[in-house]
């Protein structure tokens, strides 16, 4: 087997006709960095609802459930290296997902999970309570890294997190080796903060905050992280390469009046970001005095 054909992803979230939301965002960014994707869509709607009113297209639990059943017994699982979720379309969908993980895991123990768990922002939780408790107690739990806003965050730790000390200490009650917190606390006024949390470091990324972004920056950052780890950079590197490439991205398509992350004309901002991103090292509870 070659050394590409042993690096596909599972990609596993909504897909839109139109737009760069979802697994659109991922698949693509994915595809452009060099890695195969296995994309499986778990509701099809023809844009983002931030769009205005469109038909959802839903698929039933039970033949969800056999296409999981699918991938489980797949003859090229030999090839996935990673797996990757995002919004999901029904409770049901989650538990089925954690049974492809743990499948999976069981055969390949360096397999590598990253959960966006898609379920709220700033006004709360915009899917049903049941299917963020499903991804809050199904997934996360089985992630090695995981990617929520700070409002999701919050919502899954059940505290107000209005302090980076606080994010820190909600991020590491939920258990992933490695968080990545979108819409952290920044330090510079006018920013906004990426916060790449493990269990001895946490490194706060900062870049200009702009009103009235498009949707898909989430779905973009986390499949940026996801990649750049899998290429083995350390997480400093990593979360600057990521946090660059979404904060290039966001300015050319604003720059262009576009509703939509314009990736297609922005490949090189993907593979090759230029743009200046402020790190800082804080201060993580294990490097607190008294502690180990």
């Amino acid at each position: 087997m070659s050394e590409s054909s042993a690096s596909a992803v599972i990609a596993i979230s909504s897909h839109v006709i139109r737009g760069s939301v979802g697994n659109r965002a991922v698949v693509f960014t994915l595809e452009s960095l060099g890695f195969p994707v296995w994309s499986m869509p778990t509701v099809v709607l023809p844009w983002h609802p931030g769009h205005g009113p469109s038909t959802r297209m839903n698929f039933a639990d039970e033949v969800f459930e056999k296409a999981i059943d699918d991938l489980i017994r797949a003859p090229w699982l030999g090839e996935v290296k990673a797996i990757i979720t995002g919004y999901f379309g029904s409770p049901k969908q989650p538990l089925a997902v954690a049974r492809l993980i743990s499948a999976l895991k069981s055969r390949n123990p360096d397999l590598v999970y990253l959960c966006d768990p898609v379920i709220g922002d700033l006004q709360g939780l915009y899917v049903p309570e049941d299917t963020a408790i499903a991804i809050r107690d199904h997934l996360i739990p089985l992630a090695d890294i995981a990617t929520p806003n700070r409002y999701e965050l919050a919502w899954m730790a059940g505290a107000p997190l209005d302090t980076n000390a606080a994010i820190i200490d909600a991020a590491l009650s939920l258990g992933p080796a490695r968080m990545a917190v979108t819409s952290a606390v920044p330090m510079m006024a006018g920013s906004i903060g990426n916060l790449l949390l493990s269990n001895r470091s946490a490194l706060l990324a900062e870049h200009r905050a702009m009103e009235g972004a498009p949707n898909g920056l989430g779905d973009l950052f986390s499949a940026l992280l996801l990649a750049r780890l899998l290429e083995k950079h350390d997480e400093e590197k990593a979360l600057q390469l990521a946090t660059a490439s979404v904060y290039e991205i966001l300015a050319r398509s604003m720059k262009r009046g576009s509703d939509e992350l314009t990736l297609e004309q922005d490949q090189s901002s993907l593979k090759t970001p230029m743009a200046l991103v402020q790190i800082r090292r804080l201060m993580h509870p294990a490097s607190r005095p008294g502690r180990a």
